[in-house]
Formats: structure tokens, sequence, C-alpha cells
């Protein structure tokens, strides 16, 4: 995985080590609940909810996923360094749930 100093210098570089910061199935399925209710929370802002939901959705999303972190894959999450590539990463490695290229 070529890195520059701490940093990934593609996001093919970095959804490998992504995938192996969550190896724990619970992890995983907590990831998935958290991205899908973000998903209906940005479902409920966009047609007129209100802007709390933005912060249901931010909530929902990261404390799902911190939840997994800290207590079933006892590491930190990845956002804390790679805020961007963390990003993407929860969003391609929910793809790929669904697709079935990993387990749930």
């Amino acid at each position: 995985m070529p890195k520059q100093g701490n940093r990934f210098q593609t996001f093919a570089d970095f959804y490998p080590f992504y995938l192996a910061e969550h190896s724990n199935l619970t992890c995983r399925r907590l990831h998935f609940v958290g991205s899908t209710l973000a998903l209906f929370c940005l479902f409920k802002l966009l047609t007129g909810a209100g802007l709390i939901w933005l912060l249901y959705g931010l909530l929902s999303g990261y404390a799902f996923a911190w939840v997994g972190h800290f207590f079933f894959e006892k590491n930190r999450p990845a956002t804390f360094k790679h805020p961007l590539y963390s990003f993407m990463g929860d969003w391609v490695m929910y793809k790929d749930i669904i697709t079935g290229k990993i387990q749930r």
C-alpha cells in the first residue's frame, strides 16, 4: 500500500486498509444499520421534514459506527486520521454489503 507520510495516495490504496479495520462482523453490521438510518434521515431532510434530520443522520451514522469500533472491533475509527477516505469507504462498503461482495 503506497503511502506518503501518514496519508494514502489514492482511495484504492486506502480501501483494503479500511476493510481490514472492519473485519468484525458485528462492527460491519452496525455500520450498515447506521448508514441505513443516515439515508432515511437524508430522505426526511430532503422531503422537507426539517434541518434537525441532518443532525439525526450524522448522529445515527457515527454513533453506530463508533460503537462497532470501540466495543467490537476494538480499534479507533479511520475517520480520525482519514476523514474523506473513511466517509467514501463507508459507502463503498455499504454497496459491497448490498451486492454481496462482503458479508453483512
